[in-house]
C-alpha cells in the first residue's frame, strides 16, 4: 500500500484547522483517488492503485506535493499505512521507504500518534520518548493503564491491524471559502486567494472528469464598510469551452479583476462553479490522433522506426491468398507500402488465429473440442499453395492446403472457427484454426 497524509497547520488557539480548509483539501485529493479520509488534522489517501495512472511513483509524488503546497499544506508523508504516513508528516519526515516499516516507526518521537497524547506525562514519567519505547512496554499493562485504543492506534500504524476510514464523499456542487489572511483594498491581491479556491474546483472538476465554462467569485466587505456599500460584490467569469485548466483559468481571472474596483476592503473570498459540462479527455496513445494533431501516422512511425530499428515497427499488408496463414504478412513500416488490391473474403474470419492448427479428437463422426461441435454454417472450401515451397531442415516441401472450413459452436469454448483436411493420400481429420471473440 501507498498512502500519502497531508496535515494542515492549526492556528495557536485553535486545536484543528478550519472546516473547510479541511473539506476543500479532501475534495481537492479526489481527483487521485476515491480512497479520501480525514484522520485529525489531515487528509489521507490510499495511492497503490493510481501509481501507473499518473506515470509512476515519482510523478504522482511530485504533482501531489507541487500541488497541496498551494493550499496551505506544509508537510506530506508517505507510507504503508495512513497512520504511519501522518505520522512521518508530523515528525517532518516525508517518506521513509528505504527502511522498514516497524525500523522507521520505532525512532519517531511518540506524540506523533494521537492515541498517545493524552498519556505522554505518564509514558515519560516511564521513560519513554520513541514510539519504539512506547510498543516495548507489556501489552496486558499498557492496555490495563492506558486503554485498548492506544493498542490499536499502535497495531494500526505498525500494519498489524487492517485499517478503518469514512471514506470522503465527492460533493455535487463546488462552492469554497477562503478567508484571507489579511484584508485587502485593490482586486489584483485577491488572486493569490483566488487561485487557492480555483486549485480545489480544478481537483473537483477532475474527480467529476468535466469541465467549467463559468464561475463566480464573491468577495465579503469589510463590516467597517460605508453605509453605501453593499455587503459583497462578485464577479462571474465564463469560457468558451468546458476547461479544469488552472493556469488558463488564472490568467482569465487575473484579466477580469485587473477591471474590478474594490468599494471597501475585503477579507473573506469565495468560489462557486456555475456552469460544469463532461470534459473529454485527449487520448494518451502512443500514436498520435489525426484529427487533432498536425502530424501524421506515417511520419510517427518513421521518427519510432528510426529510434528503435525498422525491426520494432511493423505494419500488415495484405496477400492475394485465400489461405488463412499467409492472407496478411508484416512488414517494417518505413518500407513502402505496396499497392493492394487483395481483399478479405465476405465469409466471416476468425478474431484470433492460433500459430499452428490444433487436429481435434472425433467421437461418432464429430469433432470434439471440450465437448462435442455444433456446425454452425459451412463447408467453405479453401485450396490452394501448390507453388508455395518452402526450405528447412527436412528439405523442400510444397505448403499445399485443401480444407473445408466451418463456424462451429462450442459450449465451453464458443465460436470456434474449424477445417476438415480434404487432401488425397492423407487421413481426413479435423482441426481447430481459430476462435471469435
Amino acid at each position: 500500500m501507498l498512502w500519502a497524509a497531508m496535515p494542515l497547520p492549526c492556528a495557536n488557539d485553535s486545536p484543528s484547522p478550519p472546516p473547510d480548509e479541511l473539506l476543500g483539501l479532501a475534495t481537492w485529493a479526489l481527483q487521485f483517488t476515491p480512497r479520501v479520509a480525514l484522520v485529525d488534522e489531515a487528509v489521507v489517501m490510499e495511492l497503490e492503485g493510481s501509481v501507473r495512472l499518473f506515470g509512476g511513483k515519482k510523478a504522482l509524488r511530485d504533482r501531489v506535493v507541487g500541488e497541496c503546497t498551494e493550499l496551505g499544506v506544509t508537510a506530506v508523508g508517505w507510507a504503508p499505512t495512513s497512520l504511519a504516513a501522518l505520522a512521518l508528516a508530523r515528525a517532518g519526515v516525508e517518506d521513509g521507504s528505504g527502511q522498514a516499516l516497524d525500523v522507521m516507526l520505532d525512532a519517531l518521537p511518540m506524540e506523533v500518534l494521537t492515541a498517545v497524547r493524552p498519556h505522554r506525562a505518564t509514558l515519560a514519567r516511564l521513560g519513554c520518548t520513541t514510539l519504539g519505547d512506547v510498543r516495548k512496554l507489556p501489552r496486558g499493562g499498557s492496555s490495563r493503564r492506558f486503554g485498548a485504543e492506544l493498542l490499536a492506534a499502535i497495531d494500526t500504524a505498525y500494519g498489524s491491524r487492517p485499517e478503518v476510514h469514512a471514506w470522503h464523499a465527492l460533493p455535487e456542487t463546488f462552492e469554497a471559502r477562503l478567508e484571507l489572511m489579511s484584508r485587502v483594498e485593490t482586486a489584483a491581491p485577491m488572486l493569490f486567494g483566488a487561485r487557492r479556491l480555483l486549485l480545489k474546483m480544478c481537483g473537483w472538476l477532475s474527480a467529476r472528469h468535466c469541465g467549467v465554462t463559468a464561475f463566480t467569485l464573491a468577495w465579503a466587505h469589510d463590516f467597517m464598510r460605508a453605509r453605501d456599500v453593499a455587503e459583497r460584490g462578485e464577479l462571474t467569469v465564463r469560457t468558451a469551452a468546458p476547461t479544469r485548466d488552472i493556469e488558463h483559468l488564472c490568467r482569465l481571472l487575473a484579466e477580469h479583476l485587473a477591471k474590478v474596483t474594490l468599494q471597501a476592503p475585503v477579507g473573506e473570498l469565495e468560489l462557486t462553479a456555475v456552469e460544469v459540462h463532461p470534459l473529454a479527455i485527449p487520448s494518451g496513445s502512443l500514436l498520435p490522433d489525426e484529427g487533432r494533431t498536425s502530424e501524421s501516422l506515417g511520419l510517427v512511425l518513421e521518427r519510432i522506426a528510426a529510434r528503435l530499428g525498422p525491426e520494432a515497427v511493423l505494419r500488415p499488408v495484405l496477400q492475394e491468398d485465400h489461405r488463412l496463414e499467409w492472407t496478411a504478412h508484416w512488414q517494417p513500416a518505413p518500407q513502402p507500402r505496396p499497392r493492394q488490391s487483395a481483399r478479405l473474403p465476405e465469409l466471416p474470419q476468425p478474431t484470433w488465429l492460433l500459430p499452428e492448427p490444433l487436429r481435434l479428437a472425433v467421437r461418432h463422426n464429430r469433432p470434439i473440442y471440450q465437448g462435442p461441435l455444433q456446425l454452425l454454417t459451412g463447408p467453405h472450401r479453401i485450396e490452394g499453395g501448390w507453388w508455395h515451397r518452402v526450405a528447412d531442415e527436412h528439405g523442400t516441401r510444397t505448403l499445399n492446403v485443401q480444407r473445408d472450413y466451418w463456424v462451429a459452436l462450442s459450449g465451453h469454448a464458443g465460436v470456434l472457427w474449424i477445417f476438415q483436411q480434404r487432401l488425397a493420400g492423407e487421413q481426413t481429420a479435423w482441426y481447430l484454426h481459430g476462435v471469435f471473440a
